[in-house]
């Protein structure tokens, strides 16, 4: 005999429309974004200039009171900083991301000869702080008649493998939380090796790791800065040439505290969407 809380429940799910799945390629709230992000590449990589100096053209007025004007003329300044600290950061954490997985994918590995050499390598860069390795690079670089970067290559470089091992283990723990009869599965069916990652792991296992790469990408941001010890003309670097070169340190420094907030909010607002939407999906 049915019941009426039976009856309603079936009434219900009468009521759900049919939603037929559609390929991400058709679908605009994935096309959007990726041609955001496409295009934001493309005018980090194509307009942002590396200019090696900030010189300021108006003086600021005697005494330690706040000069608006000063601080307003600064603005041009502290954006061109900003870019640029926004270029590294984007290259490196795209640097990292893809070699977080290579190394994921070395430390998972069944033979001890390929696994310990890539964990040891993990634990030993992020056991040494940011700050030596750019040090180390920098000093690396001086000292080779064949390697040649820029100072902005370097910062690239050294926070790309810095991340790359806080995301490997972000990987990691994703790709373990794979239910091992995905795994089992993908035998049953026959599938290749090739085949069982790219349908049946991946799939799975990346949407757990999103939200966790989004706060590497937001530390990364912050972390970017020390790029100054290697002459990144960046945003902290901004700060100190303006601080140095007109002995007013109030406004430059100001400017730069804004511009970490004018990405760094909307960056964690966005991580927090994409955890929701993730949340969203996979219920």
């Amino acid at each position: 005999m049915s019941t009426p809380q039976t009856l309603t429940a079936g009434r219900s799910a009468q009521e759900v429309p049919y939603r037929p799945h559609r390929a991400w390629y058709r679908r605009l709230d994935v096309l959007v974004p990726i041609a955001l992000i496409a295009l934001g590449y493309l005018f980090l990589i194509v307009a942002v200039e590396e200019r090696s100096f900030f010189r300021t053209r108006l003086t600021a007025k005697g005494g330690e009171n706040f000069d608006w004007m000063y601080f307003w003329h600064l603005v041009p300044l502290m954006w061109q900083g900003l870019q640029v600290l926004a270029k590294a950061t984007v290259l490196g954490f795209t640097l990292a991301a893809v070699l977080g997985f290579l190394l994921a994918l070395g430390r998972r590995s069944a033979r001890r000869a390929i696994r310990w050499p890539f964990a040891a390598f993990i634990e030993f860069i992020r056991s040494t702080p940011l700050l030596v390795q750019l040090f180390f690079a920098q000093a690396f670089v001086r000292a080779s008649d064949t390697v040649s970067l820029s100072p902005i290559n370097i910062l690239v470089l050294v926070l790309g493998v810095h991340y790359a091992t806080y995301c490997s283990e972000g990987y990691r723990a994703g790709i373990n939380s794979v239910p091992p009869g995905q795994w089992e599965a993908a035998t049953a069916l026959n599938l290749g090796p090739v085949t069982t990652w790219t349908r049946v792991i991946i799939p799975q296992a990346v949407p757990n790791v999103l939200p966790a790469l989004g706060n590497y990408l937001v530390a990364a941001f912050k972390d970017a800065p020390l790029g100054y010890i290697v002459a990144v003309p960046e945003l902290l670097f901004f700060a100190n040439t303006v601080r140095g070169n007109d002995f007013r340190p109030t406004e430059p420094y100001i400017l730069a505290g804004i511009g970490f907030l004018l990405v760094s909010i909307p960056a964690a607002w966005a991580v927090r969407r994409l955890e929701r939407k993730i949340a969203y999906e996979r219920t």
